[in-house]
């Protein structure tokens, strides 16, 4: 009778134990907060995702994954549903994007804000309202694998195709074929060096003497060059003396002005008068011309004058006792 009162009492104290136990889990995991349903429907896979999986915006843990399953609207899309705190900013901007923690491989939902809205995506079958899920990295990663994959054979191909034997064989050639090059470069070098020391050596040392007839020739043409800059000043000054008010040029200038005006009075007064003193003369040597001819035609006129010479004996019209 004793024995079964000690295992009543141990049972009644595990039993107590365990309650206690299960009331102290439930109030550490008690959540006052109210959420807030929402469903993603996406067509990529979910690997990594499960139930109780958190959901985070921008880097902060604001709700969980309460359900994962198919979409009975779209034929081969995943369903999910999470709870996200009323405190949460969600916009008509927030979408949603699955994300990975580091090699574990277990997955999370990201939210977070465009810089566009999102058109309004309808409510399932359940009245949830959805937000878009766009592709993760790893999902745009799993869908260029293929692409990747075939790159990465061709880029393979080609590399066993230029290391073939053939190439290998031209490489080995032009490896060859760059040594003899670089020995001819080599051969090329001594030759210069032989060319520098025994010609171009020489003649450097005869430039010394050129360049000091050089510069002794510069000093010459530098002294021409002060020579030419003052005869250019006396120039300049006696342009600027020629060309001054009350200078040579303005006197020769008055002096030419004034032999125009003494041409002008010449050809307006004395001209004339020479012209008409030119007639006179023309018409007095005129005269003593007629003069001369009369005088060579009829000498008598210095004994009879001008008057008509009566004919004289044997002459026609001679008459007797006219005389």
């Amino acid at each position: 009778m004793e024995n079964k009162s000690h295992a009543l009492a141990a049972g009644i104290f595990v039993l107590v134990v365990a309650a206690m136990l299960a009331g102290l889990a439930i109030w550490l995991t008690r959540d006052d907060a109210n959420y807030q349903s929402y469903e993603l429907s996406t067509k990529d896979g979910v690997t990594g995702l499960q139930p109780q999986a958190a959901v985070r915006y921008k880097g902060v843990a604001v709700g969980k994954v309460t359900r994962i399953g198919f979409d009975p609207q779209v034929n081969g899309n995943v369903l999910i549903r999470i709870a996200v705190n009323d405190h949460a900013p969600i916009s008509p901007t927030t979408f949603a994007v699955l994300g990975y923690q580091g090699v574990t491989g277990l997955a999370h939902v990201l939210l977070d804000d465009a810089e566009q809205p999102y058109p309004e995506l309808p409510p399932g079958p359940s009245g949830l309202p959805r937000l878009p899920l766009k592709p993760s990295p790893f999902g745009k990663l799993a869908e260029q694998a293929p692409a990747i994959l075939s790159q990465v054979e061709e880029a393979t191909r080609r590399i066993n195709q230029l290391l073939g034997d053939n190439n290998q064989q031209l490489l080995t050639q032009a490896l060859s074929n760059i040594g003899q090059a670089a020995g001819s470069v080599s051969a090329l070098t001594q030759r210069l060096d032989t060319t520098l020391t025994q010609r171009v050596d020489p003649a450097l040392a005869a430039l010394t003497p050129l360049a000091g007839d050089a510069r002794q020739t510069l000093q010459a043409l530098r002294k021409a060059g002060d020579s030419v800059t003052t005869l250019a000043t006396d120039f300049s000054q006696t342009t600027r003396r020629l060309t001054a008010e009350g200078g040579a040029i303005d006197q020769i200038t008055v002096g030419t002005q004034a032999l125009a005006r003494a041409a002008d009075q010449f050809g307006a007064s004395t001209l004339p008068r020479l012209n008409r003193a030119a007639d006179d003369t023309s018409r007095a040597a005129r005269q003593v011309s007629r003069t001369a001819g009369g005088v060579s035609d009829n000498p008598q006129l210095f004994i009879y004058g001008s008057g008509r010479i009566p004919p004289g004996p044997g002459e026609p019209g001679f008459a007797a006792g006219t005389q």
